[in-house]
């Protein structure tokens, strides 16, 4: 993991949206284009509240199979406490009915939030919505809502994960808004925010461009996105 960022660092990634961070990052070169995020089988709970950013603690869980055995989610608390923050929990589904998982409620979410987390991601079910808006300020990414609990369990903690295709280590940089989740990597962490800045002062000359009444399809490079 790269040096952690500065609360300043973080305060300026955190009023910059998600799509802005993707493109960001892409300028840096560092990876391929459709990599380092998360597809739309995962969804943003809290789409109003603003972009959620932190460091991922990575575990495995399961409350789909019965009679499993693992660690407990106590190991998770005890790493999460001493992990860098602000933190996001990242749950890796390893049951064997992930439509019928459910991984956190009230009560886990607001020991998470004492100890330094301001959201999970998960690729199963989260619960508890109002009571978790309630807490103010936690996000929930998750593939949907369930209503039992299950049989929660926490089988490890701090593996690589794999959550909708993006690959999620203990310590990397995640970026999150309704729009979804995107990995910052290490390598260009300290410098994402400046680029998301100039992003946004390219797409500004664009779209007054194309606003202008005086717009017209010309040779040249294709407008996208």
């Amino acid at each position: 993991m790269a040096e952690n960022l500065s609360p300043d660092q973080l305060d300026a990634l955190k009023r910059i949206d998600s799509p802005t961070i993707a493109n960001a990052v892409e300028t840096f070169k560092i990876r391929p284009r459709v990599a380092g995020y998360v597809g739309y089988d995962i969804r943003c709970i809290f789409p109003d509240l603003p972009p959620t950013v932190g460091y991922a603690v990575t575990c495995t869980v399961d409350s789909t199979t019965e009679g499993r055995t693992g660690i407990g989610f106590n190991a998770l608390y005890e790493i999460l406490e001493k992990a860098p923050k602000p933190a996001i929990i990242v749950m890796q589904d390893v049951g064997n009915d992930r439509l019928h998982s459910c991984h956190a409620g009230e009560v886990m979410t607001t020991t998470m939030k004492r100890l330094g987390a301001v959201g999970i991601l998960t690729d199963g079910g989260l619960r508890d919505v109002r009571e978790v808006a309630a807490l103010g300020g936690f996000q929930y990414f998750c593939a949907g809502l369930v209503v039992s609990h299950g049989n929660p369990l926490c089988v490890s903690v701090g593996d690589e994960v794999t959550i909708s295709g993006m690959t999620v280590r203990t310590g990397d940089l995640l970026h999150g808004d309704v729009n979804g989740i995107v990995h910052i990597p290490d390598e260009c962490a300290a410098g994402v925010a400046d680029a998301a800045y100039a992003t946004w002062t390219r797409e500004g000359e664009t779209m007054r461009r194309i606003l202008s009444p005086d717009f017209k399809v010309e040779p040249g490079p294709e407008i996208k996105h």
